[in-house]
């Protein structure tokens, strides 16, 4: 019924084939669910072809239904493992994943998106295939999920990988998911609102329902809820909106912030708990959202494992099981009876006729557990790298801040003296006296003068200039050698100034001699040549 093949490049190789006595897997089960990475676990023994060949990452599995020409798993080789039994035998087994973790291959880009859903999913998509190889590559399918606006703004980060990114700013986001699709070789990526049909073959008891199970989980029930609303302002100026209180009940129920529902106490005691509605301003709206809640919220949830023979393989049921697709589930001991949708299978390649089904609500696994833990600790740790790049800005900002508080100190300082109201008719005067100023310059009509000679008129006469030429020619009198005047004129005006330096000696009459004398001499001076 199964075909198995692996792809190394162009090289094919069947590894498990649907005939009687032709080669065979040790073991072969496919697991499909929800918005989840399709598996296929596989063992071998040494002469199966395929042992040794099966590289990670870079050998294609893909398993098809010979019955109905449908391929039950595509993918590649994960992770392989050896071992050895007691008696000697050699095998190797291998997980496989399917073909929606290729979105793993690939980071997206840091980018601030802002518009349609379907225009994020082509950006995510068009991004990734630009970094991988043409096997990987996904075009957009049909894009169904939408929200009041059909718009969004989301934040891509290259730190996160393609399926995340889808993952995280999609499902997670608005819902919805994801199925692989292909027509004409092209593979497509649908994101729709429900994947799935729904069938008529029905699972009932006597008929092909071999062993059912339910699990329930109350853990997520709330008997005691507390409803909050929108934020309110706090008059705290430091307080921000982490901090701020939201709207309460307490004034339209009897002072009480919290609705109870005794039917439930009664049951599971007081568990309690709050949902907010960001949306509601008014108490007595917040009240009816918070009753409507409590009356109509699921008990528990309820998850039936089926095991169940598939009878279309026989050709006794039209439709075999899918993932997604719902089929009426009958089983009276239980008290069952209603249309359940099969959220994950378990297909046996060995055993086909006995599948696997997963009924109902999705139960997280202690793994989801773990790794929704270690998302919220990555998202606190990135919330306080960003805080303390907040900081660091605030801070930077602040020594800013306080450095223009400073220079505007000081230009206020500078323009204290200045009479602002009449400053435009001040600097009018100031400009119309320097051009006024300018023109009686250029009215004034002074002369350029050149350098005197004894032919030319400058800055001096012709015949001054003469007489100073000839003044040059003169040197300092001595008492030995004429000069300026001559050496028996110099010789008795020295005696002179000296007569004079001892005036406090002589008589009145010596002392007005010598000055008749001196004056003489310089009169004759001023007059000689």
């Amino acid at each position: 019924m199964y075909r198995v093949k692996i792809y190394n490049g162009t090289e094919e190789t069947v590894i498990h084939s649907p005939n009687v006595n032709e080669m065979k897997l040790g073991t072969g089960t496919i697991k499909t669910e929800i918005n989840a990475v399709d598996s296929f676990d596989l063992s071998m023994y040494m002469n199966n072809p395929g042992y040794g060949n099966m590289k990670p990452f870079k050998t294609l599995v893909e398993v098809v239904n010979t019955l109905t020409g449908t391929y039950e798993f595509e993918g590649r080789v994960l992770a392989p493992s050896e071992s050895m039994e007691t008696s000697g035998l050699h095998s190797a087994s291998y997980i496989c994943e399917g073909e929606l973790g290729y979105l793993h291959d690939a980071p997206q880009r840091h980018l601030e998106f802002r518009g349609t859903i379907s225009d994020l999913v082509h950006t995510i998509l068009s991004h990734y295939n630009s970094q991988v190889e043409p096997y990987k590559r996904f075009q957009v399918g049909n894009v169904t999920v939408t929200n009041a606006t059909n718009n969004i703004y989301v934040y891509l980060s290259a730190e996160k990988d393609t399926y995340d990114t889808v993952k995280e700013k999609l499902i997670d986001k608005l819902g919805g998911e994801l199925q692989i699709r292909k027509e004409n070789g092209v593979r497509y990526l649908d994101y729709l609102t429900k994947v799935g049909e729904e069938k008529n073959t029905e699972i009932k008891l006597a008929k092909n329902l071999i062993s059912m199970s339910r699990d329930i989980d109350p853990t997520e029930i709330i008997t005691r809820l507390t409803p909050l609303g929108t934020r309110v302002a706090s008059t705290d100026e430091t307080a921000t909106d982490a901090s701020e209180a939201r709207l309460t009940i307490d004034s339209v129920n009897n002072g009480l912030a919290y609705i109870d529902r005794q039917d439930l106490i009664d049951v599971f005691g007081i568990q309690g708990g709050s949902i907010t509605w960001d949306d509601v301003t008014i108490e007595s709206n917040l009240l009816s959202a918070g009753t409507n809640w409590m009356n109509n919220q699921k008990i528990s949830l309820n998850q039936y494992k089926i095991a169940a023979v598939d009878l279309s393989i026989i050709g006794l049921d039209i439709d075999t099981f899918r993932t997604g697709d719902s089929y009426p589930v009958a089983n009276p001991i239980m008290a069952i009876d209603e249309r359940l949708r099969v959220i994950g299978t378990s297909k046996d390649i060995n055993e086909p006729q006995n599948g696997s089904l997963t009924i109902g609500d999705k139960f997280k696994s202690l793994y989801e557990y773990q790794n929704d833990a270690r998302k919220s600790t990555q998202a606190i740790n990135e919330l306080q790298s960003r805080l303390e790049r907040l900081a660091l800005s605030n801070g930077t900002l602040a020594q800013q801040l306080v450095q223009a508080q400073t220079d505007l100190t000081g230009i206020q300082e500078s323009l204290a003296d200045v009479d602002i109201t009449n400053l435009p008719t001040e600097l009018q005067t100031i400009s119309g006296q320097i051009s006024a100023l300018q023109l009686d310059i250029d009215s004034l009509n002074i002369p350029t003068y050149e350098i005197a000679t004894v032919t030319t008129t400058g800055l001096m006469s012709a015949p001054d200039k003469v007489k100073l030429n000839g003044l040059q020619n003169y040197v300092v009198a001595t008492d030995i050698a004429d000069g300026l005047m001559s050496a028996e004129d110099k010789t008795a005006l020295d005696q002179s100034v000296l007569d004079l330096g001892n005036v406090a000696t002589l008589d009145a009459a010596t002392v007005v001699q010598a000055i008749t004398d001196l004056s003489d001499r310089i009169t004759a001076l001023e007059g000689g040549t």
